[in-house]
C-alpha cells in the first residue's frame, strides 16, 4: 500500500475508534427547544423532505466525505452507496487525490455510482491541489468516476500542518477554487474538515461563486488530534483542541450567505437533536462522518439502517413537539439560550 493509502486506511480506523475527538463542545448544548404544548397537527402530515442545491431528499443529511484511496475502502463506499440510493440521501466521496496518481484506485470510488445509479454524488479535491489550477482532464476525471453531481473542495490547512509530509504551500487555493466554478458545469461546494468556517472566510467563498458552503466547525473529529495519533505522539497538542465551534459558524455565517449560496452544518453532528438546532440555525442540511463510519464498520449495512431510522424517528418527534411539519419551518424562533454553570 502506498503512503497516501496508508494514510487514508489510518485515518478511517482512528475516526472509528472515536477517540480523536475534541475536547471543546460544537456548542449545540447551549440551546434547547422551546416546546409546543399545543402543536394544532397530526403527527402522520409531518415530512421529513428537504430542497437542497434544487433537489429533494428524504431526510436533511448529508452522507459526507470521509473514504476512499485504498482499497479497504471499496466496500466501505458501497455499503453506504446502496444506502443512499435507497433512502435518496446525499453522499460526498473521500478525497480523490490518491485517484488521480494510482488510477487503480478509481474503483474504490466508482463503486458508489454502481450501487447508487440515481443518488446525488458529490467528487471531492482538496484545496491545495487547486493552487495554480488542476488540469481539466484531472478535473473530468474527478467528476466522471462518480458521475458526480456536484464537487466538494476541502479545506485543511490544520490537518495538513500537522501531517508529516502534508501540504505546506496554501498560495493560490481561492483562485483556484473560483477557476474550478467557472469550469464545471456542476455545482462547487467548499467545506473546512472541521475546525470551522470563519465569516470572513465564507465572504470569499460567496464571492468565488461557489453553490453551497459545509461549516464543519469544531466539537467532532479533530483532525489535528487525528494526525497527533499518527504520528505516535503521548503528549497532547495545542492543535488537538484548535477550530471555531460549529455553533458559533452557523451564527455568524447567516448574514454573510444569506440567498448567494446554502449552508451546510457539520462537525460534532452526533443526533437528530443536532440536526434539527442546525436548521434552526440557518443550515439547509447537516452534514455527518463519523457516525456512519462506525455503524458501517460495526454492522454493515443493517448497523447503518438501525442508526438512520433512529434518527428520523427522533426528527419526526422534534418536529411536531415544535409544531413544525416540515424541516424548513425550523428557525432560531424555536431555540432558547440556557443558562451555563
Amino acid at each position: 500500500m502506498d503512503e497516501i493509502g496508508k494514510r487514508k486506511k489510518d485515518h478511517l480506523e482512528i475516526t472509528r475508534a472515536g477517540n480523536a475527538g475534541y475536547e471543546k463542545t460544537a456548542g449545540f448544548e447551549r440551546y434547547d427547544f422551546i416546546h409546543d404544548a399545543l402543536p394544532e397537527m397530526d403527527p402522520e402530515e409531518i415530512t421529513c423532505e428537504t430542497r437542497f442545491l434544487n433537489r429533494w431528499f428524504g431526510f436533511p443529511l448529508f452522507i459526507s466525505s470521509m473514504t476512499g484511496g485504498h482499497h479497504d475502502a471499496l466496500p466501505v463506499n458501497a455499503v453506504i452507496a446502496a444506502f443512499c440510493e435507497k433512502y435518496n440521501l446525499p453522499f460526498g466521496v473521500g478525497s480523490q487525490r490518491a485517484m488521480l496518481e494510482d488510477p487503480s484506485l478509481a474503483a474504490t470510488f466508482s463503486v458508489v455510482r454502481d450501487e447508487a445509479p440515481s443518488a446525488f454524488i458529490a467528487s471531492n479535491i482538496g484545496g491545495a491541489q487547486l493552487a495554480g489550477g488542476l488540469e481539466k482532464e484531472k478535473i473530468a476525471l474527478l467528476v466522471d468516476s462518480v458521475r458526480a453531481d456536484a464537487v466538494i473542495v476541502h479545506l485543511n490547512p490544520l490537518q495538513e500542518l500537522r501531517q508529516t509530509k502534508g501540504d505546506r504551500n496554501f498560495s493560490g487555493i481561492r483562485e483556484g477554487i473560483r477557476t474550478l466554478v467557472s469550469d464545471v458545469e456542476i455545482p462547487v461546494i467548499v467545506k473546512e474538515t472541521g475546525a470551522g468556517l470563519s465569516p470572513t472566510v465564507i465572504e470569499q467563498l460567496v464571492d468565488c461563486g461557489v453553490a453551497a458552503v459545509d461549516v464543519a466547525g469544531a466539537g467532532g473529529t479533530s483532525w489535528g488530534r487525528v494526525e497527533n495519533i499518527r504520528s505516535g505522539a503521548t503528549e497532547a497538542h495545542f492543535t488537538d483542541n484548535w477550530g471555531i465551534p460549529t455553533v458559533d459558524c452557523l451564527l455568524s455565517s447567516k448574514e454573510h450567505v444569506e440567498d448567494k449560496c446554502e449552508l451546510i452544518a457539520s462537525g460534532g453532528i452526533r443526533s437528530s437533536q443536532d440536526i434539527a438546532k442546525s436548521l434552526c440555525m440557518g443550515a439547509v442540511i447537516a452534514a455527518t462522518a463519523q457516525p456512519i463510519i462506525k455503524a458501517v464498520l460495526d454492522n454493515g449495512y443493517d448497523g447503518l439502517e438501525a442508526l438512520y431510522k433512529q434518527w428520523e424517528d427522533d426528527f419526526r418527534l422534534i418536529l411536531c413537539l415544535l409544531g413544525c411539519d416540515r424541516p424548513t419551518d425550523l428557525d432560531m424562533i424555536h431555540l432558547r439560550r440556557v443558562t451555563m454553570r
